[in-house]
């Protein structure tokens, strides 16, 4: 069978030969400004408010929860909605993570700076549930448990690069976990932390991971491309992709976040 990437990838590669009949059709986005924005994988958004409040709604613009407790964790920095039962806030300046269930009700608190991770710029949920972080004090890649235990860790990635990645997002995908290093590039790890690739898409931002699919913004282009294969199907985007603050690429769905607000287009 083949895998979601395989599929979307396929997908782009005929739509790109045939891009005069191509449209991309915009629907429904919560209104409002916003600082930031996800997706899940149920087509819910989590939307972060000037004043750091966390709202969420479903794919219809009901309201499913508000998460408002900035006083105790300041600015939020990253969230991870990949699993939509428990949601992850990510709170740098204090090195802590959030968990949420569905309704943005607190389940679980992690103090990373307990087990000294006290500089890291990238967390993500693991397959099995538990949490990504790359800790950049000693540059490894460490999987923590949700009571901030350490369960596996990587050696010190200065020992085996000349300059250690710092990565701005990490995806786990199909049995492999992804650092994304805007600079230096991707670097390909199993889920117990051996490492297995480096590959190198430069200019590429607003990466996402489909299965075994790389997808990403370069210029006015969306980008696809199979992980370890050299080469690309291009997608031309809509010309306000240009002024987005952020823009996130989902099977059949393209949420760009502007000044003015979120456009959601599906394609």
């Amino acid at each position: 069978m083949k895998t979601l990437g395989t599929i979307c990838l396929l997908f782009l590669i005929c739509v790109t030969k045939a891009q005069d009949s191509l449209r991309f059709k915009q629907v429904y986005a919560p209104p409002g400004v916003f600082e930031d924005f996800t997706v899940d994988n149920l087509g819910n958004f989590y939307l972060l408010t000037k004043d750091n409040q966390l709202k969420k709604f479903n794919a219809k613009g009901d309201s499913m929860g508000v998460f408002n407790d900035v006083r105790r964790y300041g600015k939020l920095f990253l969230m991870d909605a990949s699993n939509p039962l428990k949601v992850l806030l990510y709170y740098r300046n204090y090195a802590t993570v959030v968990v949420l269930d569905r309704f943005l009700n607190v389940v679980n608190t992690i103090d990373l700076r307990k087990k000294d991770v006290f500089r890291a710029k990238a967390i993500a949920r693991s397959y099995d549930n538990n949490i990504w972080v790359f800790d950049e004090q000693n540059a490894k890649l460490k999987k923590i448990g949700d009571d901030g235990s350490v369960l596996m860790e990587t050696t010190d990635l200065r020992m085996v690069f000349d300059a250690a990645p710092v990565p701005e997002r990490i995806f786990d995908q199909d049995g492999y976990v992804y650092l994304c290093d805007p600079e230096k590039g991707i670097y390909v790890f199993d889920i117990y932390g051996a490492f297995k690739n480096k590959i190198i898409y430069p200019d590429l931002r607003d990466l996402n991971v489909w299965g075994k699919t790389l997808i990403g913004i370069r210029q006015q282009w969306l980008v696809s491309s199979a992980m370890g294969l050299f080469t690309e199907s291009q997608l031309r985007l809509p010309a306000l992709v240009a002024e987005r603050k952020k823009a996130l690429v989902t099977p059949g769905h393209l949420y760009v976040l502007l000044e003015s607000g979120i456009v959601h287009y599906t394609f």
